[in-house]
């Protein structure tokens, strides 16, 4: 019998991801934050927390905009219990996803003639 590539935590993680950016990019726009979008979403082992890794269109405003999803992080768990199926919905931490700033940086490096 084949087995699943999917397991519990990365389903969630995955819904989250879809349902979270939804709500990230509405209150972006109702609320006047910073342009985020949600980059991915990391559910720990027992489903208590989910860290929720945000990207921003201008690196400068990331940090203002991490604190502004941070406190709207209750709203959007209770909205999330709401919508969701599942037992207990999942603390939501935001954190800013720097891998593309660094990305940027290494291939600028790159680029630069030796």
């Amino acid at each position: 019998m084949a087995t699943r590539s999917f397991n519990r935590a990365d389903r969630l993680s995955a819904e989250l991801r879809r349902l979270v950016g939804t709500m990230v990019h509405e209150s972006v726009r109702d609320n006047a934050l910073p342009s985020m979008s949600v980059s991915d979403v990391e559910v720990t082992k027992d489903f208590d927390v989910a860290t929720i890794f945000v990207t921003a269109l201008l690196p400068d405003t990331a940090k203002d905009g991490v604190k502004a999803l941070n406190e709207l992080a209750k709203e959007f768990r209770r909205e999330l219990s709401r919508t969701m199926k599942i037992r207990r919905v999942p603390e939501l931490r935001f954190r800013y996803d720097d891998s593309l700033d660094r990305g940027e940086r290494i291939e600028a490096l790159l680029r630069e003639k030796p």
